[in-house]
């Protein structure tokens, strides 16, 4: 057994996802895995290389809520709060009997209240802090009108006509290294509004450094753009990418919209061991 193994098979983890948007799960409640760094997480969330990721998740012992976690990037980077591995901690927490099917746990955005129904879970994120609904930038040849928000991390949100032929990577890659949000960055939304009700989003995530097949908060920023902009109704339902739908809620009106929730589909998909070869450069 190494120093990277807590048992003489490796290390237990769990694989979940939530609307496609996927992760690796761990718990250390007991401590034992404090070790875990940037440049380890990045190497097991290297896909074909070793078990591929959107990120990954270790839940560890809190004083004062039921756990805290750390959420590293698959670029090895730690975000202060992701929507979907929200919900999947929730139910990967609930199905260790780390809690019961109600819970509040602590991120870099502050504490995390979730809720568990079978493989369906929901959380309510921070409050959004809007920063500006009404942000012009030129990108090469593209006049874009951007909706700016906070949802726990930085979302642009911006209409287009056609979702699925949009060249989303490219210009998304622009807008996350962009002058105007140095130095961290921000997460891009493309949203077309179909009524509302609904909206076919698709996110590129910073840290991920590609497009996601969903997104949390960044489903949370389009459904708030809808609300001031489209006159958009809670709730909302959400077209992922990957063909599942998320729903996002608020109780409040204008940009008051504090408390938001997000609820949707969550998959246990597999359970093993990483192995020392897992973490290898």
């Amino acid at each position: 057994m190494t120093g990277e193994q807590k048992t003489d098979r490796g290390i237990p983890f769990t694989k979940m996802s939530g609307s496609g948007n996927d992760f690796i799960f761990m718990d250390g409640m007991d401590g034992s895995l404090a070790w875990i760094e940037g440049t380890w997480a990045r190497n097991v969330c290297r896909r074909a290389l070793s078990v591929g990721a959107d990120g990954l998740v270790i839940l560890e012992k809190d004083t004062t809520y039921d756990f805290a976690w750390r959420f590293f990037n698959s670029d090895g980077s730690m975000a202060e709060m992701c929507g979907n591995a929200g919900r999947c901690a929730a139910r990967f927490a609930f199905e260790k009997g780390i809690t019961g099917s109600s819970m509040t746990f602590l991120t870099e955005a502050g504490p995390i209240r979730a809720e568990v129904k079978g493989n369906r879970a929901k959380v309510q994120l921070t409050p959004p802090r809007l920063i500006d609904p009404d942000l012009t930038l030129q990108v090469e040849d593209r006049s874009l009108s951007l909706f700016y928000i906070d949802t726990g991390v930085p979302h642009v949100v911006f209409e287009v006509a056609d979702v699925d032929t949009f060249p989303l990577l490219e210009v998304g890659r622009k807008i996350r290294y962009h002058e105007s949000f140095s130095p961290a960055g921000t997460n891009v939304n493309i949203v077309k509004f179909v009524d509302a009700h609904t909206l076919q989003v698709r996110t590129y995530e910073r840290g991920v450094e590609d497009e996601t097949l969903a997104c949390g908060t960044g489903s949370m920023a389009c459904g708030l753009m809808a609300a001031l902009k489209k006159g958009g109704v809670s709730p909302v339902s959400i077209r992922t990418a990957s063909g599942e739908t998320l729903t996002v809620s608020w109780e409040g009106e204008a940009t008051s919209w504090a408390p938001v929730y997000i609820e949707g589909r969550v998959r246990l998909v597999y359970e093993g061991f990483l192995a020392p070869d897992a973490s290898m450069v």
